[in-house]
């Protein structure tokens, strides 16, 4: 069923003691736009939630958010710079000796040097957070899809009520186009015999020129072509598949046909209707940029 490109979805869970929150949102976009932000540290990860949103997304410009926030203590690394700390003892032993004083270097005067030591996280295993974030994200991304197929719904309900609109226009006109035929060969002999002040009219002349007027005004080609247009129109919306952009390009022959008739009219009647189907086009038109 036709999707909306217009959603919304959002999952937080706490996985291995990490915070996760994943939220998605999107707008109408002519292909796939994919703009990421994640918490610091953890940019190895923009890759994979593109892939992973491509995968079941196939058009609108998507905005993903992710939080990581740490629960628990991370494991830390403390290292010591030994040729630093061997030096501030070599400064301090020094220090004694020409002074004459007690030697009292330790662990705990050193300690105040805090250059001495360097505090850093143990490596984190990429592949288990990258686990736990795709588990979040794709919660996030079936609410994002469930809401893309409820407006979906609305759209096609919209566009269906449209199309029928338009085919009962249609039918309306190829009723009236051979009524225009018959009330055109009346205007002509009508025409003819005040012209000929009611002397013997060719009735061979009359439906000559009543037969070029006919082919002139002749509107079933394009008819019968968009019906068989609105007939594809209803499959694509019924399809699995994304079809958003061809769906783009038929309005556009729809279009075509409609101006045919409207060119090919010499009756203000039709002439009304093709206006009226032209405005129920335009109005699919703009529902089709929403859907993906």
């Amino acid at each position: 069923m036709v999707k909306s490109m217009t959603g919304y979805g959002r999952c937080e869970e706490t996985v291995d003691g990490r915070r996760i929150t994943v939220e998605l949102k999107s707008v109408n976009h002519k292909y796939f736009e994919f703009s990421p932000r994640v918490t610091r540290g953890y940019g190895f990860l923009e890759d994979k939630l593109k892939n992973y949103v491509q995968s079941r997304v196939a058009r609108g410009k998507i905005d993903l958010f992710l939080s990581i926030e740490t629960l628990e203590d991370a494991d830390v690394i403390v290292s010591v710079n030994h040729s630093l700390a061997a030096g501030y003892i070599a400064a301090l032993r020094e220090i004694t000796e020409r002074y004459k004083l007690p030697d009292t270097v330790t662990v705990n005067s050193l300690s105040r040097y805090s250059d001495i030591f360097s505090v850093h996280k143990a490596p984190e295993d990429e592949e288990a957070i990258w686990t736990a974030v795709r588990a979040v994200t794709e919660k996030a991304v079936d609410a994002f899809i469930a809401m893309r197929e409820t407006e979906g719904r609305r759209l096609y309900e919209d566009v269906m009520s449209r199309a029928k609109v338009i085919l009962a226009l249609v039918d309306k006109i190829e009723a009236r186009s051979p009524e225009t035929v018959r009330e055109y060969r009346e205007r002509l002999e009508a025409k003819l015999r005040e012209v000929l002040n009611d002397t013997t009219i060719d009735e061979q002349r009359i439906l000559t020129e009543a037969a070029i007027f006919a082919d002139k005004v002749a509107v079933a080609e394009e008819t019968v072509r968009l019906r068989s247009h609105f007939e594809q129109l209803q499959a694509m919306l019924e399809a699995e598949v994304p079809s958003g952009r061809k769906m783009d390009f038929l309005v556009q022959e729809m279009n075509r046909e409609t101006n045919t008739i409207g060119s090919k009219a010499s009756d203000a009647q039709i002439a009304y209707m093709v206006v009226d189907i032209k405005a129920e086009i335009e109005k699919i038109r703009e529902q089709i940029q929403n859907i993906e």
